[in-house]
């Protein structure tokens, strides 16, 4: 199980959907208590925003590690 911090703006979550819709692994994204399923557009476009989102997934895909590697925080 891998966990990743990322940030992301309105204008990403296409990205970030597609991206993860394509993976054959479930990928949820953490937000506080809430837990959302990266591959729901409305999900996704339901979180805040300006706070740091936590990844956890479970299987690798190169497009996936690229693009989370762009929207990773330290």
């Amino acid at each position: 199980m891998r966990k990743r911090h990322i940030k992301l703006n309105p204008q990403q979550v296409k990205e970030f959907v597609t991206t993860s819709s394509k993976c054959n692994f479930d990928i949820d994204v953490f937000y506080n208590r809430v837990i959302i399923d990266a591959k729901s557009m409305l999900g996704v476009l339901g979180l805040d925003f300006t706070k740091t989102l936590t990844v956890q997934y479970q299987g690798y895909d190169d497009k996936f590690e690229a693009m989370i590697d762009r929207f990773a925080v330290a």
